[in-house]
């Protein structure tokens, strides 16, 4: 992370406050830059109340500065590059170096003060999503405020009234400006560090893009037809690991901007739905799931404690979900033999393969594919590929992990006799109707019926 100064030398700052009146342009505050899509260490508070901080998938959180009794924050709407993965990187919108950008901080009954400068190359605004600020803090370009026109910085300042989970993200152009990847996470903190106390606090925005094989441009008129599903417009093998320590309290909050629900799953524990964009949930009222269903728009928080350790899966349930560069055409060949058309074509084309026959497991394969694109299933584990893509991490429940230690601590070692393993037994036969009193002594022979055998080739 490295700091900038603001850059737009006289421009005029708009922006009304019912607190403070309106702020000078010189006490803007420099805007921190990310240039890393890995998990960045929590940022704990150097003052004020204490609290666990979140710790944001490929993400970070932005610093603030005191001014009086003011929390002061800088976001800068900017074109970004981000890499989805290792071998693909997209071209988007986002703030400060990143998309989607940092996530903001602060504790209940903070006032802030968000600074928004404006590079991109059309108006802009800032919601400030489930939060309730005043009317004219709440950024419906047009309706709520002015547009933020290019090179201009607005200032939005509310008190936190509530804590929770919260997000960030444009009422100005949605369609190409949510579709570019513009979006951030709140997380309000309760002043009472006492309150709703976690070990490990996770937090991660979900995403979907339609980004055709060898390009680098979302199609942001798309509505439909997505084919990367991203956790902070990251795709596994990309998406951060959670690493927590045995016997932590685990809170992960997750927020969904994409463009349909999400049932997010995790293996080897249950959890509790503690809060959403409108509050906490009482205790009372939570039941242990293993599966919370994500609506559009909407943000979820769940917790639970790691007392089972290992590699456990975390993903979205929608089989599609968890597959990279995936598109809804694709025929379904599995039984057709191809092995003539696959000669055929094989000599117009060397590098082709005449895939789905016996289904779409990838393995070790190499297919060719076109410059900056992901396979559909990609990510190695300790026995053999994952075949996952898209919406999937692995949550890593290890012993003797230190509190603030977020670093990947590698494979788990599985103890002897706890991992599932092949016998070599003749499948049992299954059982056969016995006839009944009023049927023949012997029983009639089935007709001999004809089977042709069919040649499989793995491609």
């Amino acid at each position: 992370m490295h700091s900038r100064r603001q850059l737009i030398g006289g421009a005029a700052l708009i922006g009304a406050s019912a607190v403070a009146g309106r702020v000078q342009a010189a006490s803007i505050p420099e805007a921190p830059v990310m240039d890393k899509a890995t998990m960045q260490p929590p940022r704990h508070p150097a003052s004020g109340p204490d609290y666990r901080p979140v710790a944001t998938l490929n993400g970070w959180s932005l610093p603030w500065r005191a001014n009086g009794d003011w929390k002061e924050f800088h976001l800068v709407a900017e074109p970004v590059v981000r890499e989805f993965a290792p071998g693909m990187n997209v071209h988007l919108w986002g703030y400060n170096g990143q998309s989607p950008g940092p996530t903001i901080e602060a504790v209940e009954g903070d006032r802030v003060r968000i600074f928004v400068t404006n590079r991109l190359p059309e108006p802009t605004t800032v919601h400030w999503h489930g939060m309730i600020v005043p009317c004219g803090m709440d950024g419906v370009g047009g309706l709520t405020q002015p547009h933020i026109g290019p090179g201009k910085t607005f200032v939005y300042e509310f008190e936190l009234k509530h804590s929770g989970t919260f997000m960030y993200h444009p009422h100005s152009d949605e369609m190409v400006q949510g579709a570019m990847g513009m979006m951030g996470m709140v997380v309000v903190h309760p002043r009472a560090p006492s309150l709703r106390p976690v070990d490990r606090d996770f937090v991660f925005l979900m995403s979907s893009f339609r980004i055709d094989p060898g390009t680098a441009l979302p199609k942001v008129a798309e509505m439909t037809d997505f084919n990367m599903w991203t956790w902070n417009s990251r795709v596994f093998p990309g998406i951060d690991p959670l690493p927590v320590g045995l016997g932590d309290r685990v809170r992960v909050r997750v927020g969904n901007l994409s463009m349909t629900n999400h049932p997010i799953h995790l293996h080897g524990h249950s959890f509790a739905v503690t809060g959403t964009d409108g509050g906490w949930i009482a205790e009372g009222a939570q039941w242990p799931q293993t599966t919370v269903d994500i609506p559009v728009g909407a943000l979820r928080a769940f917790e639970f404690v790691a007392d089972n350790p290992g590699d456990w899966a975390m993903h979205c349930h929608k089989s599609h979900h968890t597959m990279n560069a995936m598109g809804h055409d694709v025929r379904n060949f599995i039984g057709v033999p191809k092995q003539d058309l696959a000669r055929v074509v094989g000599r117009l084309a060397p590098d082709a393969m005449a895939m789905g026959t016996s289904g779409m497991s990838m393995g070790d394969m190499e297919m060719p594919a076109p410059d900056n694109t992901l396979p559909m299933m990609t990510g190695r584990g300790q026995f053999g590929p994952v075949e996952m893509g898209g919406m999937f991490t692995v949550m890593k429940v290890r012993e003797g992990l230190s509190r603030d230690d977020y670093r990947d601590p590698g494979r788990y070692a599985f103890p002897a006799g706890t991992v599932a393993y092949e016998v070599e037994a003749p499948a049992a036969e299954p059982p056969r109707a016995v006839p009944r009193a009023t049927a023949p002594e012997e029983p009639t022979p089935l007709r001999a019926m004809k089977v042709r055998k069919m040649k499989v080739r793995k491609m």
